[in-house]
């Protein structure tokens, strides 16, 4: 079984520290996770709307970064409002998602209004890294990390220590 990983962002990340990060543990999980069946990881950023009124900013950019993910794909939204999940429960349901036959798994960063509330309708899990606000460039690399962490942990690599 494989799943394919894909990420949705509103925002572009700009040539940098946070980028040279993001890269760092992007190619780890693309070196990683083919070899367990999670991969490769792919990402597309859309651009933030520009539309006057905060909820059709938050509608398009839902509408935006929704239609590049596959049919059938697991969603998972990432929102202050969300479960707060300890790796190992990340990674858990990764597993059980990828062992289910579920061919592709999407996670998708709003810009700094969030999202509009049809799409956590349509989400399967909606999760936060903690009560903290963080811009989204840095829950960008967050989120690539936990990838890597879950790749690491499903594996058996020592990376997680716990």
């Amino acid at each position: 079984m494989s799943m394919k990983l894909f990420i949705g962002a509103v925002g572009r990340l700009k040539n940098g520290p946070e980028k040279a990060l993001f890269n760092d543990y992007f190619d780890r999980c693309n070196r990683a996770g083919p070899k367990i069946g999670l991969g490769p990881v792919q990402i597309a950023e859309i651009i933030e709307a520009k539309h006057a009124h905060k909820s059709e900013r938050q509608r398009l950019e839902a509408e935006g970064l929704t239609k590049m993910q596959l049919p059938q794909s697991r969603l998972v939204v990432l929102d202050e409002h969300g479960k707060n999940l300890p790796s190992v429960k990340f990674a858990n349901q990764l597993k059980t998602w990828r062992d289910d036959g579920v061919g592709q798994t999407s996670f998708l960063i709003g810009g700094p209004d969030g999202f509009d509330h049809s799409i956590f309708k349509k989400a399967d899990l909606v999760v936060c890294f903690g009560e903290m606000t963080w811009p989204h460039m840095l829950a960008r690399i967050l989120l690539v990390e936990q990838i890597y962490r879950s790749i690491s942990l499903l594996s058996g690599h020592p990376y997680h220590r716990a």
